[in-house]
């Protein structure tokens, strides 16, 4: 019994080359990819505030003032926005870095000027129909101060606004003034309007 021999080309070194260095790339790729996971990670859940802050300013639509709030346009609303001496109607849902939700209302009336700082900045950027998530950080909300057993000490706070109107705050005092002279109030005429 014989064996036959097939004589076999020799690899080009040019292709070995290229294989090595497509191998050595697809790694550099691998390891970027994962470390920029880590990061998400790391900034997202087991972080600190100002690492989170730090990885959230880098995503997509995230816009950062000048005091450190962080908002992202989710729907842009037209006209003026609201000042300082107004009271603003707005939808909005808050909660923690984690996800868990500590307050929501529906056509809340609040005033712009007696709300924590960074949710009042928010609301003077925002416009009429707008709807805004702000990353509240908590030198610009509760601070060091609990807020009961739902928001702990040194909490950064997540916002959805939606602004629905505004009115100037002495519009909004006269309208309950005349809704307390009218509505039934003593020395009023019950249910005159």
């Amino acid at each position: 019994m014989s064996v036959t021999a097939v004589p076999i080309a020799p690899t080009p070194r040019r292709v070995l080359v290229m294989l090595w260095g497509g191998l050595a790339l697809a790694l550099l790729a691998a390891a970027s990819l994962a470390w920029a996971g880590t990061g998400a990670v790391r900034g997202n859940k087991d972080g600190t505030n100002d690492q989170f802050l730090a990885w959230n300013a880098r995503q997509q639509g995230v816009q950062t003032t000048a005091s450190g709030l962080q908002y992202q346009v989710l729907r842009e609303g037209a006209g003026a926005s609201p000042t300082d001496d107004d009271v603003a109607l707005i939808n909005y849902v808050g909660s923690l870095r984690d996800g868990k939700v500590f307050d929501q209302n529906q056509r809340s009336p609040l005033p712009v000027s007696q709300v924590v700082p960074g949710f009042s900045e928010g609301l003077k950027l925002m416009k009429k129909g707008g709807k805004y998530r702000l990353w509240i950080k908590p030198e610009l909300g509760y601070g060091e101060q609990s807020q009961g057993a739902v928001i702990p000490a040194n909490s950064l706070l997540v916002f959805d606004v939606e602004l629905i109107e505004f009115l100037p705050m002495a519009v909004v005092q006269q309208m309950q003034m005349q809704q307390m002279m009218g509505g039934g109030a003593p020395g009023g005429m019950p249910g005159q309007r």
